[in-house]
């Protein structure tokens, strides 16, 4: 009899602690509850059919507190919340957020401590977070470890890279969970600086699919005073726990109450479009700050940069390594400059008669011939410029002509430096008309010891867009850590890196076929990617014939990329030269905006083709771009995304058909028909290829 009350009484208990709340469309549904010891734990069902299993929750703080365990529930209450709201730029004009939320307070009895866990769900997906209240037993805290776990329910494919603490700039490898494995990766991969952290840790976001069709990915958003998530895998379990980013004495967060944790994220649907058309990262971060916007604008821009990649020019002035050729420690130019006054006036010439908005100059101030490797202090003082650039001249030509100038300030990764010159650095642009930044943060950083990935950059990061709003400039940051939709609140930090680069196909192996059709499901849901596409001369044996590398596109998904990519920063970065010889294709780049009022999303699967329509944001013109992975591809598309009674002229830009990536990437044809909505068009891509079309209404 008394087992029997025993046995009652357990199940009161965890009658009474149990908590759910489910999506608007009562698709997903969260689970909460405690368990005998007081553990945290969750678990989410899609139409009654779970897709996480039971995973804990909680986090241990460097005094010693335990909050894994020992709780009771002291409170808890429900909401929903339904906006719609506009973003200053974006992929659509007005976005939606819609979600139900669960708030659970939860005590430990034993100190009197108090953590709230908060859930939103959303109709494509789940987000947590941890909140810590104002209390009389915590105010300053330092976090040692962050446990929540994802516990998934099979052995699913996966998209992945490496948990490297200081680069995200890995090509992805597509596998099943169990096969996870960093110590098999190739690591002669063309990036400088790595901090792996282990056998089985992985970046988020984490792309997913399980066997029966349903499409996962683990992300976070609002990361905003707190290091970055990793993914710590149980390869037998199917297992994920977070593994926070250390600071340079190992602690991972220093807080004080009230305060809250990023947001984290899983999104989820049985159709791989609605990831892509998944706004939760954004729509979990605070509205922007900014009162007045009107400042900020979306850009197409050239520069002075592939050249560099190719190996046609260089950054520093004297072509040295150790900064002083001479004696006198008076730099003797090399000739292979690139960032030159007439030079400059060349690019500035070239984007106004093709009616791009800004040009982008790299290499133009003093310091890079020893800039990288050297853990240096004291590398760029962002204000002064090398003997053969003007900035006067260059700026007063470039206003001349009707094109902005876009400041570059690579740090080096020395970032105690950039913050002593920052607002010098941001008086310069002011003074020339200046409206945007790309930065960089290439090498180890300063202060020595801290990752890229860290509490300490993650603040710095966050800190100069602040900085650069505050003097209603634009930053498109490179070598950051990845966006987690912190866009939203700060609408000038335009555009980003984060990811590995069309860069890399200049002097390394390159990006696979499949990379593209990858990012857009990873990387590009934490915000816009500065991922300079447009590149038309593909194989770099064109500028040396020893030369082995080469874009591993077509030349037309080159073009596809600018709809495929969402950024309102968009470079084309090819040489002038090169584009001057392309004009009919080149003619895409022209035309294609960087800002929307509607996106379609068509077809997609991560890893093998994405197909996707956007309308202008300013006209009633559609774009559409289709990239396909190392296979070849047809498919036939309706345009019903086009505005009914109407007709269009839909001008077709496609590979050849003898177009292949790696053999003849240069072919390509371009065709115009007329359509209507009504209308289907067969899309023929080849290995490695793509599609990019412009629809314009026929008055």
């Amino acid at each position: 009899m008394k087992k029997i009350q025993i046995l009652v009484l357990l199940f009161l208990v965890s009658v009474v602690n149990a908590q759910k709340v489910q999506s608007p469309s009562k698709s997903l549904t969260v689970n909460f509850g405690l368990d005998n010891e007081g553990k945290p734990n969750y678990y989410v069902t899609l139409k009654d059919k779970k897709v996480v299993n039971q995973s804990f929750l909680g986090l241990k703080l460097k005094d010693g507190t335990d909050f894994t365990k020992g709780f009771t529930v002291e409170n808890s209450n429900t909401s929903t919340f339904d906006e719609v709201w506009k973003p200053v730029l974006g992929e659509q004009s007005a976005i939606r957020n819609n979600y139900n939320e669960l708030v659970i307070t939860l005590v430990q009895k034993a100190n009197d401590k108090k953590l709230s866990i908060i859930f939103r769900v959303f109709d494509e997906g789940v987000a947590f977070r941890y909140s810590f209240p104002k209390q009389p037993n915590l105010n300053y805290f330092v976090i040692s470890d962050e446990v929540s776990e994802f516990n998934l329910t099979g052995n699913h494919k996966s998209f992945w890279i490496p948990g490297d603490f200081d680069s995200q700039e890995y090509e992805y490898n597509e596998t099943l969970l169990s096969d996870i494995d960093t110590q098999k990766l190739n690591l002669n991969n063309g990036i400088g600086v790595k901090s792996i952290s282990g056998k089985h840790v992985v970046q988020s976001p984490l792309m997913m699919k399980s066997k029966d069709g349903v499409y996962l990915n683990i992300f976070e958003a609002a990361v905003v005073d707190y290091p970055v998530m990793h993914l710590n895998l149980d390869t037998k379990t199917f297992g994920f726990t977070s593994l926070l980013v250390p600071n340079a004495i190992g602690d991972k967060a220093y807080l004080r109450t009230p305060s809250v944790s990023p947001w984290r994220t899983i999104i989820i649907s049985t159709d791989a479009r609605d990831i892509l058309n998944s706004k939760m990262i954004l729509n979990l971060n605070e509205p922007s700050k900014i009162e007045d916007t009107s400042w900020i604008k979306p850009m197409k821009y050239v520069g002075i940069w592939w050249e560099m990649h190719v190996g046609k020019s260089t950054w520093d002035y004297a072509g040295s390594q150790n900064a002083q050729n001479t004696e006198s420690r008076e730099l003797i130019a090399s000739g292979k400059h690139g960032a030159t006054t007439e030079n400059t006036m060349r690019y500035i010439d070239f984007a106004a008669k093709h009616g791009f908005d800004g040009v982008l100059v790299e290499g133009w101030n003093v310091g890079w011939e020893d800039w990288f490797g050297n853990w240096k202090e004291d590398v760029f003082d962002f204000v002064t410029p090398y003997p053969d650039f003007d900035l006067k001249v260059v700026n007063d030509y470039a206003k001349s002509k009707g094109v902005k100038m876009i400041m570059h300030h690579e740090t080096s990764g020395s970032v105690a430096n950039y913050e002593r010159h920052l607002d010098r650095a941001m008086d310069l642009m002011k003074q020339y008309g200046y409206p945007a930044v790309k930065s960089g943060y290439v090498g180890k950083i300063i202060p020595r010891g801290e990752f890229h990935d860290g509490q300490t950059m993650v603040n710095h990061f966050n800190f100069v867009a602040k900085r650069m709003a505050d003097n209603k400039l634009m930053v498109n940051s490179h070598e950051s850590s990845r966006p987690t939709g912190y866009h939203r609140t700060y609408p000038n930090y335009i555009a980003a890196e984060a990811a590995r680069g069309n860069e890399f196909n200049a002097w390394s192996n390159g990006n696979p076929p499949m990379h593209e059709t990858i990012l857009p499901f990873t990387r590009l849901l934490g915000g816009p990617m500065d991922y300079t596409p447009g590149i038309f001369e593909i194989k770099m044996s064109f500028y040396d014939k020893t030369k082995k590398e080469q874009v591993h596109t077509t030349l037309a998904k080159q073009l596809a990329l600018y709809v495929t990519m969402y950024s309102p920063l968009q470079m084309a970065a090819d040489l002038p030269e090169n584009y001057e010889k392309h004009l009919d294709a080149f003619q895409f780049i022209k035309d294609v905006p960087a800002d929307w009022q509607e996106t379609k999303y068509i077809e997609a699967e991560p890893g093998d083709y994405i197909t996707v329509a956007r309308k202008d944001k300013n006209s009633e013109k559609w774009f559409l771009g289709a990239i396909t992975d190392e296979n070849a591809r047809q498919t036939e598309i309706k345009l019903d995304f086009l505005s009914p009674n109407k007709k269009y002229e839909a001008v077709i830009y496609q590979d050849g058909k003898d177009a292949d990536w790696e053999k003849n990437p240069k072919s390509y044809a371009i065709k115009t028909i007329q359509v209507t909505s009504k209308s289907k068009i067969k899309l023929l891509l080849a290995k490695g290829g793509g599609t990019a079309i412009s629809f314009k209404p026929i008055n």
